[in-house]
């Protein structure tokens, strides 16, 4: 029998049932009309997309034959559940197995700032919410996946930053996933009115230690699925910074959805770090709408063991004078497999553009495996795009020179990987952020 024959005979919803659905939208009665509309129509979606197949480009390389959505339970209330300790310092917002655990932190925030749930914005901010949740296609691959988000998300954060104001200090929310077969839904929204300023923060962890620097308890975890999306929306002159940390448990399947919009003369710097999971796919789509826009997307991914990372971007011009940027960095050790699939798309009237595609792959095993697939589709003659993808090793001689200076060969690798990293983390301007994110990659990557 081929290979593929198990993705046409496998559950195309899993325990995603109408049964299920119906149950998770009990829980959702007191949602506006509205909203509990678009459920129904995302799962209609959800039931009738076919699943991925081996033959579908936006799939290529992926490890379709693993994929299933059987056995897991979404409204799963666990009362013993952990709240991990966040490198990020307290949260505004934290979500516990789609449920908001407690009420938002009382950090003070400056007049006209929304930091709440997105139940809460569907009823307060209606017009908000539709406007900017989900409101763009899927491009890369997983409607089916994202029509589940849709369907079945239960709450989420909703940041709202009025025009001209900044805010100093970063907002953090803590998306917690606790017991064995649980599906979580997490979602962000973040919107930045005119001239705003802030740093958001997501951090995605299973509560299967009590640290996120803490040794994990097995080498696996406990099964769960986190199919994630968030909502960027910087408006003109906006500065938007997005720092999401992946550490869900080592047997997850993580789907993660990105959708960047960036207006005249804004900016929004991205910065995804990939540590959890078995296997993780995550997409992100940047669009540039209009003049002096300016998007910056990072990503870090630490792979070891026999994880897989699958990563899917597009990054759209549909005006001039746009500038995008993206580097990515990937190391491997193990059997762990990583995929890069990235494309630049200039529209017609997008005259100079200026954007830049980087995949950089570290190799710490002969067993690991790389797969970078670049790409342009330039449809205005006066840009300057550029794109390409590199697997390396270990400079021996970056070796050999700590070797030589008493550092043993281990310790060696561990300081050259991190001066590998280090590069997409120095674009942070917030020195407290670079901390947490190296302080999470050094205890993955802690024997």
């Amino acid at each position: 029998m081929p290979a593929s024959a198990p993705t046409e005979t496998k559950s195309t919803i899993g325990s995603f049932t109408a049964e299920a659905f119906a149950a998770h939208l009990a829980a959702q009665a007191s949602a506006p009309a509205w909203w509990l509309d678009r459920k129904r129509a995302a799962y209609a979606a959800f039931a009738s997309l076919p699943f991925p197949k081996r033959t579908d480009e936006s799939w290529r390389f992926s490890s379709i034959g693993s994929l299933s959505l059987d056995a897991f339970e979404v409204e799963r209330v666990d009362p013993n559940a952990l709240s991990p300790a966040s490198p990020f310092g307290s949260a505004h917002l934290t979500f516990i197995n789609n449920r908001v655990a407690g009420t938002p932190a009382g950090q003070t925030l400056p007049p006209g700032v929304i930091v709440t749930t997105l139940a809460e914005a569907a009823h307060k901010h209606a017009d908000l919410l539709k406007a900017h949740f989900m409101a763009q296609p899927q491009k890369l691959g997983s409607g089916k996946f994202a029509a589940l988000h849709t369907a079945f998300v239960g709450d989420g954060a909703f940041i709202y930053v009025p025009r001209g104001v900044a805010v100093t200090d970063p907002i953090v929310v803590t998306h917690i996933a606790s017991g064995a077969g649980t599906a979580v839904f997490p979602h962000t929204l973040v919107i930045a009115e005119e001239n705003a300023k802030v740093v958001v923060v997501d951090y995605f962890v299973s509560a299967d230690r009590p640290s996120p620097l803490a040794p994990r308890p097995s080498p696996s975890g406990e099964r769960q699925l986190a199919v994630g999306a968030n909502d960027l929306y910087a408006a003109h002159g906006a500065q938007l910074t997005y720092v999401a940390a992946q550490d869900w448990s080592r047997d997850t399947l993580s789907f993660q959805f990105n959708s960047t919009i960036v207006r005249r003369d804004a900016r929004v710097q991205s910065l995804n770090l990939h540590l959890g999971a078995r296997q993780a796919r995550h997409e992100s789509l940047s669009q540039l709408q209009a003049p002096g826009a300016f998007s910056e997307m990072l990503a870090l991914t630490a792979a070891e063991g026999a994880q897989e990372f699958d990563q899917r971007t597009l990054q759209i011009h549909q005006a001039p004078n746009t500038k995008s940027d993206l580097l990515y960095k990937n190391a491997l050790r193990d059997q762990a497999r990583t995929i890069f699939s990235g494309l630049i798309v200039v529209d017609p009237d997008a005259q100079k553009t200026d954007a830049y595609q980087s995949n950089r792959n570290l190799m710490l095993s002969d067993d690991a495996e790389a797969n970078s697939l670049p790409g342009l589709e330039i449809q205005a003659n006066d840009v300057r795009c550029t794109h390409g993808a590199t697997s390396s090793r270990i400079d021996p001689e970056q070796e050999f020179y700590l070797q030589s200076r008493g550092i043993a060969k281990p310790e060696a690798d561990e300081l050259l990987t991190f001066g590998f990293f280090e590069e997409v983390l120095a674009r942070l301007e917030n020195t407290a952020l670079h901390d947490a994110l190296n302080a999470l990659v050094k205890a993955k990557f802690a024997k």
